[in-house]
């Protein structure tokens, strides 16, 4: 299950739409600077959701993980 937390958020974040990390401020964000706010969609499955802390449906904010450190990859695809 600690397997599926990290594909599970890189798949969340490929597949969501990314026009909100750029179009919040304008500018792409600045290397090492904090990760904008964005919202993902809460997982369908309710073992994802128990795993992630979450409730409800809808869509979540990654300081609403309940987890201690939360690792993100963001991919290039260009």
């Amino acid at each position: 299950m600690k397997r599926i937390l990290p594909a599970f958020l890189i798949l969340l974040i490929a597949i969501s739409p990314a026009q909100g990390l750029a179009s919040a401020s304008g500018t792409p964000p600045r290397k090492g600077g904090p990760l904008p706010a964005f919202k993902l969609p809460i997982p369908k499955d309710p073992a994802e959701k128990a795993y992630l802390g979450l409730s409800g449906d809808g869509f979540f904010k990654i300081t609403q993980i309940k987890a201690e450190v939360v690792v993100i990859e963001i991919f290039s695809l260009y």
